[in-house]
């Protein structure tokens, strides 16, 4: 049957059936508003018709869509304004916020410049000073608060010239990944040229002074930009002084067609690199000499089950750092244009552990996960190692890249319990010194963070760790949000959030395992949580629950599940398999239907993990049987939900968690509330203002305490 639409004014009451509700509190009935069910929407996919009832809401201009964003917002926020600790909530997370930071410098020519944000300011601000000056100096240089009213127009990259006299930065609106860039005098801050248009993942790579490289799709034809299909990325050359529609194409389009291709110039100004890739794992590499007035790109690593990155180059060597023979990475050397691995010296080898490599100061730094910890480790370009870099704890540092002839190098270091702090090192001396020290209102010496390892059905070893107040008591009574990711090869390191610090202050439990289908052991853990081995990631992920509760630290009636992206899908899963295994979920901007993920914007590139329903019957069936929005199932008391995703958000597009909102509201058979908050001018997440994020923040937290039966804070 099909229901006529009468939002906002008409609401569907929600089902109350006798089911599990763990909040130990009866909260307010929750009227939700009519999500129309369209019978006649069937998608067919190689040979297999499936129902799409909620197939309308994949149009993202539609004055139904939108009256429907509007009218479950209200109902939303009418919930969560009930919880009487929210504001309290609000007003520490905004003073725990409300601290200067600052980022490292870096030099531009005649200029130091660092990014500073003052507190909560919505965006940070990037300041400079002549080098030979103090920071007592600096002057704003960009301040992307004053590129809209709101905050939601953000710094999406910047990139200088090779004499830093000239900036070509980008811009996103509204949390989109189409950028617009702007290029400026950055000696007077004047305005050169036009502003480009319609550039969606690319860096910004300048040849000389002349112009830069640059990457982008064709806007869609036809249908939304902000979900229609972007599949052929090409990389452009602009000649600054040029209209956009005069730059010259590099490579790319409907005679090499591929999904992400990217394009730098080595540091030293030799070489033009250039990444092709069909999906977000493995691609091809091409290199062209720009020493060499004939020289023309030539590929150099082929295929896309391998992954190829160049780390730096000097006197015409290539440093390539590959997982090709070498699951875990190594780093080769190709003197000149020499094809393939064959042809290429190892310069350090594969370890036990992933590594990753950077280059500063005229060194390579060798960046080591062990076990999702990290070591640092400094070579010569000879791959003579010098010494272990003596880090300031157990935990998570970045950095160590810089300019061939940098004096000083920066890297930051962090874990769950320790805010991030920024140290130079003095890369002849092997010596590090704190540079900027966090100023947030936190005293790490009375929490604790620690690894355990628990043990998934198979009989797989996971690490996790678990963050909270010292002096906890393992009675089953803590509060505890479980977040997972697990795919992509993205690895989940140990890192202090401000926001979560105010879950732990009120007794609460941060647990992060390193499920497969992440990158902490390499691509073989990876590989693990893909295609049809998908459920490994499920099955981690519900594992790492039930250790927590097993072991005391928390209880089904205290236990949160959270994850954003494939971390949504994660959370999604999980609630569909075992909705009886959390009292709370968040899946936040989740892939959902994995039926049609692929047919939006840039997800056929997610194919290499997920595999899709038009591969094979198998494949389809596979995908199907784990599907969130294809398995909510009518008289099942799901966990209170509070999904959320974003109107702008052209990465993962809101009908996935509009459609799983609506399954959820519609199936519930118990009074937990499922509902959906979504953010308007917003994206995927990047460049997210400052109030944005204190804002949902607290709302998670909010729910998350109210639907455990925790009515007061401590």
């Amino acid at each position: 049957m099909v229901m006529k639409n009468h939002f906002p004014l008409m609401l569907v009451p929600a089902l109350i059936a006798s089911c599990v509700n763990y909040s130990g509190h009866e909260p307010s009935p929750v009227a939700y508003p009519e999500s129309r069910y369209d019978s006649s929407d069937v998608k067919t996919t190689i040979g297999h018709d499936v129902a799409d009832p909620y197939g309308w809401m994949e149009d993202d201009r539609s004055e139904e869509t939108a009256e429907w964003v509007e009218a479950q917002n209200e109902v939303t926020f009418a919930h969560l304004e009930e919880i009487p600790f929210r504001a309290a909530l609000r007003d520490r997370l905004s003073a725990l916020w409300n601290y200067a930071k600052r980022g490292a410098p870096f030099i531009e020519g005649d200029y130091r410049y660092h990014y500073r944000n003052d507190g909560l300011q919505n965006q940070y601000v990037i300041y400079r000073v002549p080098v030979a000056g103090g920071d007592e100096d600096a002057v704003v240089f960009l301040d992307p608060n004053t590129f809209s009213e709101d905050g939601t127009t953000s710094l999406g990259g910047v990139s200088f010239s090779p004499d830093g006299s000239l900036v070509a930065y980008q811009i996103s609106e509204g949390g989109s990944d189409w950028r617009k860039v702007i290029v400026l005098d950055a000696v007077t801050g004047n305005r050169l040229g036009d502003t480009l248009v319609d550039i969606k993942f690319s860096g910004l790579a300048w040849l000389g002074n002349a112009g830069f490289y640059y990457s982008s799709y064709e806007k869609p034809e036809e249908g939304s930009a902000l979900s229609g299909m972007t599949d052929v990325h090409r990389l452009f050359y602009h000649r600054l002084g040029d209209a956009q529609i005069e730059d010259e194409l590099i490579f790319g389009g409907a005679d090499l067609p591929r999904r992400y291709v990217g394009g730098f110039v080595t540091d030293d100004g030799d070489w033009l690199v250039v990444t092709a890739a069909v999906s977000t794992t493995g691609n091809e590499l091409y290199v062209q000499d720009l020493r060499d007035a004939d020289g023309a790109l030539a590929l150099i690593a082929e295929g896309f089950d391998k992954a190829y990155g160049v780390v730096t180059s000097r006197d015409g060597k290539l440093y390539i750092q590959t997982n090709d023979g070498a699951p875990n990475n190594r780093l080769m050397v190709s003197h000149g244009i020499a094809v393939g691995v064959d042809a290429w010296e190892e310069v350090i080898a594969e370890r036990e552990f992933p590594i990753s490599f950077t280059m500063g100061s005229g060194y390579l730094f060798v960046k080591s996960l062990e076990h999702a910890l990290t070591t640092v480790d400094q070579y010569h370009l000879t791959g003579a190692l010098i010494r272990r870099v003596e880090l300031p704890g157990v935990g998570t540092a970045g950095g160590f890249g810089g300019k061939h002839d940098a004096d000083v190098l920066y890297y930051n270091f962090t874990n769950a319990i320790t805010p991030s702090t920024i140290y130079a090192y003095d890369a002849e001396r092997g010596e590090s010194s704190v540079f900027h020290a966090s100023e947030i209102d936190f005293d790490p010496s009375g929490f604790v963070s620690s690894q355990i390892f628990y043990t998934s059905p198979d009989g797989t070893v996971i690490p996790m760790t678990i963050s909270h107040k010292k002096g906890l008591a393992l009675d089953g009574s803590n509060p505890t949000m479980l977040y997972g990711y697990g795919g992509f090869n993205i690895s989940l390191k140990p890192s202090f959030s401000t926001s979560y610090t105010v879950w732990m202050e009120q007794g609460g439990i941060l647990a992060i395992p390193n499920i497969r289908g992440g990158g902490e052991y390499g691509e073989a853990w990876h590989v693990a949580g893909t295609k049809m081995q998908k459920q490994n990631v499920f099955d981690d992920f519900i594992a790492a629950a039930d250790y927590l509760i097993d072991k005391g630290y928390t209880s089904h009636e205290r236990l949160a599940l959270a994850g954003g992206s494939n971390g949504g899908l994660l959370v999604g899963a999980v609630i569909t398999q075992r909705p009886e295994l959390a009292a709370v979920a968040f899946p936040a901007v989740g892939v959902l239907d994995m039926l049609r993920y692929h047919t939006f914007t840039a997800g056929a590139g997610w194919a290499y993990d997920y595999g899709t329903a038009e591969d094979s019957d198998e494949m389809f069936n596979y995908l199907l049987g784990y599907s969130p929005v294809h398995n909510v199932t009518a008289g099942t008391c799901y966990p209170a939900t509070m999904v959320t995703t974003a109107d702008h958000d052209d990465r993962v597009v809101p009908s996935h968690s509009f459609k799983f909102a609506a399954e959820l509201q519609a199936k519930q058979s118990c009074s937990n509330p499922t509902l959906i908050r979504i953010e308007t001018n917003a994206g995927h997440g990047a460049g997210k203002p400052t109030a944005m994020v204190i804002e949902e923040a607290i709302d998670k937290f909010a729910f998350a305490f109210w639907h455990m039966g925790i009515t007061e804070l401590k």
